[in-house]
């Protein structure tokens, strides 16, 4: 029970960060009507930090919810697949991996599930254009995400190495 309450609370209050983090920051892209946003590197660290579970919940009812806000309601559902695809493949692989070089290319997997995640729903909704046009910029993204998540884990690690409060 009592691991069960810390698990539901670890992906509440990772939803309401990758939610807040995807908000904060976010570059329209008229083609598909969605946006370009650093929500990722918040999947990815939550991922990192908690696991599977906790990364894949939050990362899809956080990222959804962000869409629903910000008035990207059609994107919702296919946002919660895909960005609980990518928080479960980090979280499953890059939150087992001990080596930096193995974490970073899971990570990477990560990114490109996303990449290639919504580059199927917008040539299904748009078309094969739209969709190319917004490669470049989901690119950056997942790539910015990798970079952002390694260094806030490190640094959220040494922060928190000798405390009693969190075990991560």
């Amino acid at each position: 029970m009592k691991s069960l309450v810390k698990t539901i609370a670890y992906i509440g209050i990772g939803s309401a960060i990758v939610c807040a983090g995807t908000m904060i920051i976010q570059i329209p892209v008229p083609q598909t009507k969605g946006y370009i946003n650093m929500g990722d590197a918040l999947v990815l660290t939550i991922a990192m930090l908690f696991g599977a579970k906790v990364g894949a919940l939050a990362g899809g009812i956080g990222s959804a919810l962000a869409d629903i806000i910000l008035g990207y309601t059609h994107w919702a559902p296919f946002t919660f697949i895909i960005k609980g695809l990518e928080g479960l493949i980090a979280g499953t692989l890059a939150y087992r991996a001990q080596k930096m070089p193995l974490r970073v290319f899971f990570l990477v997997l990560a990114g490109i599930e996303m990449v290639v995640g919504y580059f199927i729903t917008e040539v299904f909704i748009y078309g094969i254009g739209p969709a190319i046009a917004e490669l470049p910029g989901n690119c950056f993204q997942a790539g910015s995400g990798v970079l952002i998540s390694i260094l806030l884990v490190l640094a959220i690690k040494r922060a928190v190495r000798d405390s009693k409060v969190w075990n991560i």
